[in-house]
């Protein structure tokens, strides 16, 4: 148990520093913004505790805010995805699926449930994410078309991600 504590703590340092250094100043015509952070977040096990999971959520979306200097929008987006999150599992997968798993990699659930997975849970955190930015519905459509490329790319990254570095078991 402390060994995988010990490795959550490494993802969170990487997936934070990669956000900060690297993907921040990917932008594609202010359109596709990647926030791979959020992976995060994703890749938590299946049992944690509710009260945990958005403790950590908040953490990770401060963690971004205080360096992008972005005054809580993170850390609400990244809460309201984590508050989704139980749901999504349960959504997606029966009980019996899940029960001897305990991980959330692409390695243990399968391609196809770990995109949708991931693909709804990000749709979440860039809806959330960019309506606050926005603060607005006067560009509604145009800040939708954001949202939805934004998924996609930062889902394809992390699946990516994902497929390169999970060992199967």
């Amino acid at each position: 148990m402390i060994r995988d504590s010990f490795k959550y703590i490494g993802y969170f340092v990487l997936l934070i520093v990669l956000q900060i250094f690297v993907f921040n100043n990917v932008q594609f015509s202010s359109y596709i913004n990647p926030m791979v952070y959020v992976l995060f977040i994703l890749i938590l096990p299946f049992e944690i505790r509710g009260w945990l999971l958005l403790i950590v959520a908040f953490a990770t979306g401060l963690s971004i805010d205080l360096f992008m200097n972005t005054l809580g929008m993170h850390a609400s987006a990244s809460v309201a995805m984590a508050f989704a999150r139980p749901f999504v599992i349960s959504f997606l997968s029966r009980r019996t699926d899940l029960e001897f798993k305990g991980k959330v990699l692409m390695g243990l659930t399968g391609i196809q449930w770990y995109a949708k997975y991931a693909f709804i849970l990000v749709f979440v955190h860039h809806l959330i994410l960019f309506y606050i930015e926005i603060f607005s519905f006067n560009h509604f459509f145009l800040t939708f078309l954001r949202v939805l490329l934004s998924t996609v790319f930062t889902t394809t990254i992390i699946l990516i991600a994902q497929y390169f570095t999970v060992q199967n078991k």
